[in-house]
């Protein structure tokens, strides 16, 4: 029971070896921004992805390109991973793509700040975010395994906030998780 899910289009290279060096900026900003925040060194970016700060800024002209690149990578990451488990039972196939989207909360909560919220990219973000995830929730409620009286507006605002805090480690955050969904489950 695949769906098909709204990607955002963005600017990746076209050529092997520049999509390489894209891909691996994207992933070493990830990782900065959501250890270090906004301010993470574009030096360091460049050293964690093996390129030199040249390519960084032919890629990503300025930080904000960077930042704005990295979230859409997460919103991209979001709709294949509900793609993925769309046919997975409706319960088990809702909680891995929201365990997911714990981990892009992480992210979120690093860069959010310097995104223009009202801009058309922030927009059409949301709009992919709540398509990945609309028929995984749809499903569980057609199974009779979640509260019918929900949308996915207000699960993914609960998971959002949930996700607003650091937590000490993963097992906590899976644990506050796991809390929060037995809330969502149908009695």
């Amino acid at each position: 029971m695949a769906t098909e899910t709204t990607r955002i289009d963005h600017k990746r290279p076209q050529r092997a070896d520049a999509r390489r060096n894209y891909d691996a900026l994207i992933v070493a900003g990830r990782e900065a921004f959501a250890t270090n925040g906004v301010d993470a060194s574009l030096e360091e970016i460049a050293r964690r992805a093996g390129v030199g700060i040249g390519t960084l800024y032919r890629n990503f002209p300025t930080r904000q390109d960077l930042l704005q690149a990295v979230y859409l990578g997460e919103i991209d990451e979001l709709s294949i991973a509900a793609e993925k488990v769309a046919d997975l039972p409706p319960w088990e196939a809702l909680t891995a793509w929201l365990t997911r989207f714990v981990q892009y909360a992480a992210t979120k909560r690093a860069i959010i700040q310097s995104l223009n919220r009202e801009s058309t990219m922030f927009v059409e973000a949301r709009e992919a975010l709540y398509a990945a995830g609309t028929p995984l929730f749809e499903r569980v409620q057609q199974a009779g395994e979640a509260r019918a009286d929900m949308s996915i507006d207000d699960l993914l605002r609960m998971v959002s906030g949930l996700t607003s805090c650091a937590f000490t480690d993963e097992a906590q955050r899976d644990r506050v998780l796991q809390i929060a969904l037995d809330g969502v489950r149908a009695r």
